[in-house]
């Protein structure tokens, strides 16, 4: 506040030394009023920093762990400890402890296509497939992070590159025939594919950490001088099953036949010896029957055996020339035989009339 004074007040000298003293008193109450007014927003100030102190030190010590995550705390880039359980973990704040996320998800890498040769000299051209992770394991995660510094990518192309040796290796203990082939009962494949994860498991466990959940043959083709070769030995192979099963065919049709004979000349034998018997059991009913009529009229029996030697003897288109009073056909003439006491027939009288 601006004060004019008058020349008046300025020559008094009492009255100077008045308002001085007032002066003092009014700078005095201001003061102790400033001091009393901003005591309390200091401390609240100092108690809201506090918090925000303390805040920030548990949010720099709080550690979320994720599913399908490790974390790797190092101090001072020594390593301390590893949390492998989901969840809320503590440690120190940074700089004095730092909280590194290692990824334990699964994974796959492709090798692309290889050119491999087969025990047989041939030459195939094969794509693996390999799924894998980082076990969730202290000592697998440790030796995955001094390996490949915590790089995905760094680790697949070391698998690929350990596959891709471990293809050549694996496929010189196989045919062609093993790995191609139009027999499932021939083929071989998940044999190939066990030694294959047997060649690579233990070394990248080893080397880098890794855990192989599958590895597979993604693709198999053939160059174009093996493609020549494959097609070559399957027609081959076709041929010589053609061949097999033709020869097969015809000793079974052999054997058939040979039965079907035999059972056939058996049946033959079996019905000619039983016609056989009926005929001699016919023939002699036959000879009865003959018989019993012969007893009974010797000149009818005489007359129906004349007649069936004709029948016998003769057919449509026969024609004989015989003379009519010679057996058989001297029946036609003569007529059957009489007995002696007999009277003579009519054409027999009427012919001795005659000669008379």
């Amino acid at each position: 506040m601006l004060h004019v004074r008058s020349r008046h007040d300025q020559d008094d000298p009492t009255d100077d030394r008045h308002e001085h003293d007032h002066g003092h008193d009014r700078l005095d109450g201001a003061v102790v009023g400033l001091s009393r007014a901003g005591w309390l927003p200091a401390a609240q100030r100092f108690g809201l920093a506090a918090a925000l102190l303390v805040g920030a030190a548990l949010a720099a010590s709080a550690v979320m762990v994720s599913a399908g995550e490790a974390i790797v705390v190092t101090q001072f880039g020594a390593v301390t400890r590893v949390i492998t359980e989901p969840g809320l973990a503590w440690k120190a704040p940074a700089p004095i402890q730092l909280a590194t996320p290692v990824d334990l998800r699964l994974r796959t890498t492709s090798t692309g296509l290889q050119d491999v040769g087969t025990r047989d000299g041939l030459r195939i051209l094969v794509q693996a497939y390999a799924a894998w992770s980082v076990p969730k394991d202290e000592k697998a995660i440790l030796q995955y992070l001094r390996a490949v510094r915590n790089d995905p990518d760094e680790a697949a192309r070391q698998l690929r590159s350990f596959v891709g040796s471990a293809l050549q290796v694996t496929a010189s203990d196989f045919d062609l025939a093993d790995l191609v082939n139009a027999d499932p009962s021939r083929l071989r494949l998940s044999e190939f594919e066990a030694r294959l994860r047997h060649e690579v498991e233990a070394q990248v466990r080893a080397t880098y950490g890794i855990g192989i959940a599958e590895i597979g043959v993604e693709r198999l083709t053939l160059p174009e001088t093996t493609l020549n070769a494959t097609v070559a030995r399957m027609r081959s192979e076709r041929e010589t099953i053609a061949v097999q099963r033709t020869a097969e065919g015809q000793r079974r049709a052999a054997e058939i036949r040979a039965d079907a004979q035999r059972d056939s000349r058996i049946a033959i034998a079996a019905a000619t010896v039983k016609a056989a018997d009926i005929e001699a059991a016919a023939r002699r009913e036959a000879a009865d029957i003959y018989a019993k009529a012969y007893q009974s009229d010797p000149r009818l029996y005489l007359l129906l055996r004349s007649l069936d030697t004709l029948a016998q003897v003769t057919g449509p288109n026969t024609r004989i020339l015989l003379r009519a009073d010679a057996a058989p056909f001297d029946l036609l003439v003569q007529g059957p035989p009489r007995d002696e006491g007999a009277a003579p027939s009519p054409a027999t009288a009427a012919s001795g009339a005659s000669g008379r």
